[in-house]
């Protein structure tokens, strides 16, 4: 009863820093600031708010709420991604307050089955279904960056699973990311799926650019008119949701729960049922949300200081404008070949990611053409890229399981 009490007792957080070694504290102030970064970057609208304030904010309060636990340990109260035996996580059930989250939403892959449902119930798929062939050449080209940094990753030295991990990032789909890197390379995930997710918010800023520089202004301002675009009836989309959705589960049975979600989202959207639309965009929102703060949570010093992190980031950004270069490829041939009548800039929309990508196609072409209308059109390599690279997300899976 005699102990004193001092100041650096009551105001641990501040103690915690002097516990660590120099690299460590100055690397969760680093992270501090680029939290805050992200937060006014995200408020300004410069990156995805949606996004980019709860990953921010996640990040500055769990590497600012740092104090010695049991133990002399130096820790947090918000998760332990670490802990595996059953036992150990009842236990950190109890201790960490986004424990929950993390190990029912993040371990088994369910955050991003849930976003992907979200996705589905907002996704137009008249142009897909009325020219798939078309939709499906677009993708394919896109997924350059997927297919092409996997061998590099691995000549750098990362196994194959990391390997295809980081590659899947070429597929300009952040849950998709989240979902093979948890699957491949769960050390990894926090990353990977980090990089993706931060890239995804720049890259955008970027493909604009490439597309100025590589697709002539002449191309770029082909008009094309959404009154030729067949009429597809919400009963013929809510059929190709169930018959597509059960083959493409049939055929790629690891990425299944994708497939299920994304075709789920879209027969709710088609059959038009009010009280599932408004709960999906709820659960869309609120996924993306938790899924933003939880990875600026588990962004930890320790995380940063890997030495593979730098090469994490280089070979995102490859993958990404590998992926933008083939997607632009794509779509100049396609221009080619139709003898102008395909804007080349659908290409670039087969980048995935809905409906984003197909906004920037959308947005270029205005840029030079202001009657040019080509968002109903860019949304059908769009959702194709998301099949595409969920299709890639089985293969690697599959593929890497048996080799390793």
């Amino acid at each position: 009863m005699n102990e004193t009490v001092s100041i650096w007792d009551i105001f641990q957080g501040l103690t915690a820093f002097f516990k660590v070694s120099p690299e460590i504290a100055i690397t969760r102030i680093f992270l501090i600031f680029l939290g805050c970064l992200l937060v006014y970057l995200g408020y300004k609208g410069k990156l995805e708010p949606i996004l980019m304030i709860p990953m921010g904010l996640g990040m500055t309060f769990v590497n600012a709420g740092i104090l010695i636990m049991p133990g002399g340990k130096i820790g947090n109260l918000f998760t332990n991604p670490l802990v595996e035996q059953p036992s150990d996580v009842v236990d950190a059930l109890q201790i960490y307050f986004l424990q929950p989250v993390y190990t029912l939403t993040f371990t088994n892959g369910l955050i991003a089955c849930l976003i992907f449902l979200g996705i589905g119930a907002l996704t137009d798929l008249d142009f897909f279904i009325a020219r798939p062939m078309l939709s499906i050449l677009l993708a394919i080209p896109a997924e350059l960056g997927t297919l092409l940094v996997f061998p590099i990753a691995v000549a750098l030295g990362f196994d194959f699973k990391e390997a295809a991990s980081i590659a899947i990032i070429g597929g300009a789909d952040g849950p998709m990311v989240l979902f093979t890197s948890i699957m491949l390379a769960k050390h990894l995930f926090v990353v990977i799926t980090l990089v993706a997710y931060l890239y995804l918010s720049i890259i955008y800023a970027i493909y604009p650019y490439m597309a100025k520089i590589l697709i002539p202004k002449d191309m770029r301002a082909i008009p094309m008119k959404s009154s030729e675009i067949p009429r597809v009836s919400p009963r013929e989309k809510f059929a190709f949701a169930v018959v597509v959705g059960t083959i493409l589960c049939l055929l790629f049975p690891v990425a299944a729960p994708l497939f299920a979600c994304f075709f789920f989202g879209v027969a709710i959207k088609e059959a038009n049922i009010p009280r599932y639309r408004e709960f999906a965009d709820i659960l869309l929102s609120g996924s993306t949300m938790f899924l933003g703060f939880v990875l600026g949570v588990l962004l930890s010093a320790e995380i940063v200081l890997d030495p593979r992190v730098f090469l994490i980031i280089i070979l995102g950004l490859l993958a990404l404008i590998f992926s933008g270069l083939g997607g632009i490829l794509g779509g100049v041939i396609a221009c080619k070949l139709s003898k102008g009548r395909v804007n080349p800039l659908l290409g670039l929309a087969g980048v995935s990611c809905v409906p984003t990508t197909a906004k920037i196609a959308q947005k270029c072409a205005k840029e030079v053409n202001p009657e040019a209308m080509i968002l109903p059109y860019a949304m059908g390599p769009c959702v194709a890229g998301v099949i595409t690279t969920a299709i890639l997300c089985a293969f690697y899976i599959t593929v890497t399981s048996i080799l390793m």
